[in-house]
């Protein structure tokens, strides 16, 4: 029986973080609908098929026609292309996916009575300033796709001045494990390099392998994300949640490495990872401060790293070795997009 009033929409439901989200609001009870254009999403990751929509929200009239059908009070809006890397090669994808579908979300939301907007934004928005990131500084994204979160956190706070609905906007980081999509070559190293592995393949580490990012395990951060929803000190807040504990590509390589064969001495070479050039304007350094999560939501990673690989291992090992899906074309050919995409090498 369903206990909570509020009606709940979460955007990106077939997806990773959203599949958390939205089973996770249904087990507390409440009336939770699902939408998803399940092109980075799965039908496997929906639990409640009666209550899921497949919909496209670049579509603005069919999306105001859902809206105005299901009138949510709480939208927890994941529906992304989330793609830093790739989109300086996908601009139009980066954009229309993101700013634009989410104003074609956002506009008939209020006019239908909106209260709370959820918003995961990224920590792409504070592009290579000094680390740790901290949410008191000015956005200075170095990519299309933190310049598309800019601008949705920016519509957020505006049109939440004006028309008085409340909002929370999450940057959560590097989040991995469960429910993630193993066939994206373009994003999410952690399941590139395992996917990578089952295959029986090396997989590829831009430059050096000295960047540094610090991995949040999806059990620490799906929770946290729905309990921020739901505390009223944290309305109008920008909040990081994630871990913080960097560490270069380099280890991770290692940590997934031993995963896999118990001691990286016993890896076979022809499996070994392989360098090739740097991403352009990729963020060498990228990871954030939790200093407002820890006070308003009492937030602490439970999982580490090494831990936490070895869940989403075990977990890709029981779905199995999943076919890298590469786009058609990109948007913008040009020399500088990395050889593992053109040369489709993973």
């Amino acid at each position: 029986m369903k206990l909570n009033k509020s009606k709940i929409l979460v955007t990106g439901s077939a997806g990773f973080i959203g599949s958390h989200i939205y089973d996770q609001l249904f087990d507390m009870g409440y009336e939770v609908y699902g939408l998803d254009d399940l092109s980075g999403g799965f039908m496997k990751n929906v639990s409640q098929k009666k209550y899921f929509t497949k919909l496209d929200l670049r579509d603005r009239a069919k999306t105001a026609d859902y809206v105005k059908k299901i009138k949510p009070d709480i939208i927890f809006h994941l529906a992304a292309d989330a793609t830093e890397g790739r989109s300086q090669f996908t601009p139009f994808s980066a954009m229309d996916r993101n700013i634009v579908a989410y104003k074609n979300l956002l506009v008939p939301a209020i006019k239908h009575g909106l209260k709370k907007m959820i918003l995961t934004s990224s920590m792409s928005v504070y592009g290579a300033q000094q680390v740790p990131f901290k949410e008191s500084m000015d956005p200075k994204p170095e990519d299309i796709y933190g310049i598309s979160k800019m601008s949705m956190e920016k519509t957020t706070h505006v049109l939440s001045d004006v028309y008085g609905f409340k909002y929370v906007i999450i940057r959560p980081h590097n989040v991995y494990g469960k429910n993630q999509n193993l066939s994206d070559p373009y994003r999410n190293v952690v399941g590139i390099f395992i996917n990578s592995l089952l295959h029986g393949r090396n997989f590829y580490i831009y430059g050096d392998g000295s960047q540094k990012r610090a991995f949040s395990y999806i059990d620490d951060v799906a929770p946290a994300m729905v309990k921020a929803a739901f505390k009223k000190e944290c309305e109008g807040k920008i909040i990081n949640i994630g871990s913080d504990k960097p560490v270069t590509l380099k280890k991770l390589a290692e940590i997934v490495l031993k995963t896999f064969y118990g001691d990286t001495r016993n890896v076979p070479k022809n499996l070994l990872p392989k360098n090739v050039p740097d991403r352009p304007r990729e963020v060498k350094y990228a990871y954030c401060e939790h200093k407002v999560a820890e006070k308003l939501l009492g937030f602490k990673p439970k999982v580490d790293l090494s831990e936490g690989v070895a869940k989403m291992t075990e977990w890709a090992k029981s779905v199995g070795k999943q076919p890298f899906v590469y786009l058609t074309s990109l948007e913008l050919e040009h020399p500088k997009a990395p050889k593992t995409w053109t040369a489709k090498l993973i």
